[in-house]
C-alpha cells in the first residue's frame, strides 16, 4: 500500500511554512473582501433567497475559501511535507500539486453548496404558508440550529472532526501521487469535512446565509473545533452556544443580537434597496391593516436574478 512505504516526512522549512499559511490567510482575506461587496445589503433575515444558481454557486465558492482556508492550513501544511519527502527520495516531481489539493477541497464544498440550493429552493417552491415567519418560522429556524447542536454530540460529528483534526493520518491513509492523486485527496478531505461541518452550515442557512455577521461566527466555530488543543471542550462549548442560540431565535427572535427578522424593517429595507417589493418568502408579503402594524398573507414569491435576492422563513 503507498501510505505504508511513506517514511517519516522531514519538517518544512520555517520560510516555506510561514508563506504557505500567509498564503492561505490572504487568500481568506481576499474572499472575505469580495463576499463583502457581493453581499452587502443582502441579509433580509433566516431563509434569504438564493438568487440564480449561477449567482449562488459564485458566492458559495468565495465564502467557502474565507470560512475554510483559515482552518485547513494544518492539513496544507502536513500534504507539502509529504511532497517535498517523496521529492527528496526523487519519487515524486509534481509541480502545483498542493494547489490542485486545496482546489480538489473546494470542488467537494462546491458539491456541497449545489446540493443545499437545490434543497432550499425545492422547499420554497412548496409555499407552505405555516412556515411563515407569523407562524412557524422562528420555530423552524430555531429547531434547525438545535439540531444543529445535537449534531454535535453524535459519533459521526466525532468521526469526522477527528479525521480533520489529525493530518497526517489522513494524509498518509489517503496518499496518491500525481496531481489526480491530489485532486483526489483535497475531494476525499473535503468530504471528511462537509460531514463535520454541515449541521453548522445549516444553522447559517437558518440564521440568515447572505448575513456576513453569522457567517463570520459560523468560520469561527469552524476553525475553534478543528484548531482549538481541546477537541472535547471546543465541540460541547458550541453544541451548548448552539442550544442557547437556537432557543432564542425560536422564542424571542427580536432579542437576538444580529439577527434580521424576517418583515422587520431591516429586513423590508434591504428589500427595497435591491427593488425588491415589500415581501417574505415562502409565498408571503406585507400588507398594512387598518391599524400600524404589518400583516402577512400568502402570495408568490417574487423571482431573482444574480443581483436580486428576497428572503424566506
Amino acid at each position: 500500500m503507498e501510505a505504508a512505504r511513506v517514511p517519516r516526512a522531514p519538517a518544512l522549512p520555517d520560510l516555506l511554512r510561514a508563506g504557505l499559511i500567509a498564503a492561505l490567510l490572504a487568500l481568506a482575506a481576499l474572499a472575505w473582501v469580495l463576499t463583502g461587496e457581493r453581499m452587502a445589503g443582502m441579509d433580509a433575515g433566516p431563509g434569504t433567497a438564493l438568487g440564480t444558481l449561477g449567482f449562488f454557486v459564485g458566492v458559495w465558492v468565495v465564502m467557502m475559501a474565507a470560512m475554510m482556508f483559515p482552518s485547513i492550513w494544518p492539513m496544507v501544511l502536513v500534504y507539502r511535507r509529504i511532497q517535498i519527502g517523496k521529492r527528496e527520495q526523487g519519487r515524486e516531481r509534481t509541480a502545483g500539486a498542493t494547489a490542485v489539493f486545496v482546489a480538489g477541497y473546494l470542488l467537494t464544498w462546491t458539491g456541497a453548496g449545489v446540493l443545499s440550493y437545490a434543497l432550499f429552493e425545492a422547499a420554497r417552491s412548496l409555499e407552505i404558508g405555516a412556515l411563515s415567519w407569523s407562524e412557524a418560522g422562528p420555530y423552524v429556524a430555531g429547531g434547525v440550529i438545535v439540531a444543529a447542536a445535537a449534531y454535535q454530540l453524535t459519533p459521526l460529528k466525532d468521526a469526522c472532526l477527528t479525521k480533520c483534526r489529525d493530518p497526517f493520518s489522513f494524509i498518509l491513509a489517503e496518499y496518491r501521487p500525481g496531481r489526480a492523486g491530489a485532486l483526489r485527496m483535497g475531494v476525499r478531505h473535503g468530504a471528511w469535512c462537509v460531514g463535520c461541518c454541515w449541521a453548522l452550515m445549516a444553522a447559517l442557512f437558518a440564521l440568515g446565509v447572505m448575513s456576513l455577521g453569522w457567517m463570520a461566527l459560523i468560520a469561527a466555530l469552524i476553525a475553534t473545533e478543528k484548531l482549538l488543543a481541546w477537541k472535547a471542550l471546543a465541540n460541547r462549548g458550541i453544541a451548548v452556544l448552539l442550544l442557547a442560540l437556537g432557543l432564542a431565535v425560536a422564542f424571542a427572535p427580536e432579542d437576538v443580537p444580529g439577527l434580521t427578522v424576517p418583515g422587520s424593517s431591516e429586513a423590508m429595507g434591504a428589500m427595497e434597496a435591491m427593488g425588491m417589493e415589500k415581501s417574505t418568502p415562502p409565498a408571503m408579503k406585507m400588507e398594512e391593516d387598518a391599524s400600524p402594524t404589518m400583516r402577512m398573507k400568502e402570495s408568490p414569491a417574487p423571482a431573482m436574478g444574480a443581483k436580486e435576492r428576497g428572503s424566506s422563513p
